[in-house]
C-alpha cells in the first residue's frame, strides 16, 4: 500500500497557509484526506511537516499579537480619500486606543497586577484554648 506521505509533502505549503489562517490540526487533516491520528503521527515522523504547521502558527499568532499591541496602544493609518474635485488624496487617519485590547494584554502579560481575581494568601495559625471555669453547684 503506498504511503499517503508521499503524496503530501509536496503540499506543506498549503498546509503552512491553513496553520496561517487559524485552521485547527483536526480541520488541516480533514482538507488533506487524512485522519487526527495520522495527522499527528506525521508531526512526530516528519520534521518537515511539523516546521510547517508550527511556522504558519508562529506567524499568525505574531500578527495578531502586533494587532492587539497596535490597537490597545492607538495608531496611525494612511487610507485613500476622493476630494469634491474628485481628486484621489492620501489622508493620515488616528484610531484611538482601544481600552479593551489594553485591559487583555494586560491581563494576559501582567496577571499578578491585573487579574480580575487576586489570590491571596491567608496562612494563618488558629488556636483554641478549652477553659473550663464554670463553678460546679
Amino acid at each position: 500500500m503506498k504511503s499517503k506521505w508521499n503524496d503530501i509533502k509536496d503540499k506543506l505549503i498549503l498546509v503552512q497557509g491553513w496553520a496561517r489562517d487559524g485552521l485547527t490540526d483536526e480541520q488541516i487533516a480533514n482538507n488533506l484526506g487524512i485522519g487526527t491520528t495520522t495527522l499527528y503521527n506525521w508531526k512526530n515522523q516528519h520534521m518537515e511537516f511539523r516546521e510547517a504547521l508550527k511556522k504558519g502558527k508562529d506567524v499568525a499568532d505574531r500578527e495578531v499579537e502586533d494587532s492587539l499591541y497596535k490597537s490597545a496602544l492607538g495608531f496611525k493609518y494612511k487610507e485613500q480619500a476622493i476630494t469634491n474635485k474628485g481628486d484621489v488624496v492620501k489622508i493620515e487617519r488616528y484610531e484611538k486606543p482601544n481600552i479593551t485590547a489594553a485591559i487583555f494584554w494586560l491581563k494576559n502579560r501582567k496577571p499578578g497586577q491585573w487579574r480580575d481575581k487576586q489570590e491571596i494568601d491567608q496562612n494563618c495559625k488558629v488556636g483554641v484554648t478549652i477553659v473550663d471555669d464554670i463553678p460546679d453547684e
